[in-house]
């Protein structure tokens, strides 16, 4: 066993820390830009790209997060590309994302009325010009709520990516009580980092839907 302080073990959680922040990030904005495409696929005029793109989402919420990221981690190498955790974890939480923040945005299309698109076709626009200009731009403010809350979500999932080797905060933890044998106070430590990382997210969330509610 070796003899950590209280300082050590939080130095180094804090560190960890850093590469969950910058995972989260990469998952989101990442899975925000293929969602874009995804959610372009679910709307689109044919029924075909509207199949394409609802068995893209049905995929990747249809199975758990840790089978795919077991399925890229081991099944890419056979196909003889040999790739970092971190880039694993990356694409992973990437794709993931993508498929929930398309339906989420999906949603919000959804809601405007169909005057929307017709006034964007009355000043000559096509589709694409419609949606980039009139219809997203709305959609994005209403689902505000829950794509911060989803970010939430894909912050807690970061964890997942330890099983694939990725030195994440809860890979950290598990190396450093095996260093140390004092769950209580290693994992005591993990669960007040995320807490502090997430709740400010989750009431930012709960903000935006009592401001939804009050138009």
């Amino acid at each position: 066993m070796i003899d950590f302080t209280l300082w050590d073990i939080l130095r180094n959680l804090l560190f960890a820390t850093r590469w969950t922040i910058l995972l989260s990030l990469v998952a989101f904005v990442g899975g925000g830009l293929v969602g874009l495409v995804i959610l372009s696929l679910r709307i689109a005029a044919s029924p075909w790209w509207r199949r394409l793109g609802s068995g893209y989402i049905a995929l990747f919420q249809g199975t758990p997060l840790l089978m795919q990221l077991f399925l890229t981690f081991f099944g890419l190498p056979m196909l003889g590309f040999r790739i970092a955790p971190w880039t694993v974890a990356a694409l992973g939480l990437t794709f993931y994302a993508s498929a929930y923040l398309a339906e989420i945005w999906r949603s919000g299309v959804e809601a405007l009325p169909r005057g929307q698109w017709d006034a964007g076709a009355s000043l000559g626009l096509h589709r694409w010009q419609e949606l980039r200009l009139i219809i997203l731009p709305q959609a994005f403010s209403i689902t505000r709520a829950p794509a911060v809350g989803f970010l939430v979500q894909l912050i807690k999932s970061t964890a997942l990516t330890s099983i694939i080797g990725f030195e994440e905060l809860i890979k950290t933890a598990n190396a450093i009580n095996n260093a140390t044998f004092e769950p209580f106070k290693v994992y005591g430590f993990v669960a007040i980092i995320f807490f502090a990382l997430c709740f400010p997210l989750t009431w930012y969330a709960r903000r935006l839907e009592k401001q939804a509610a009050l138009h």
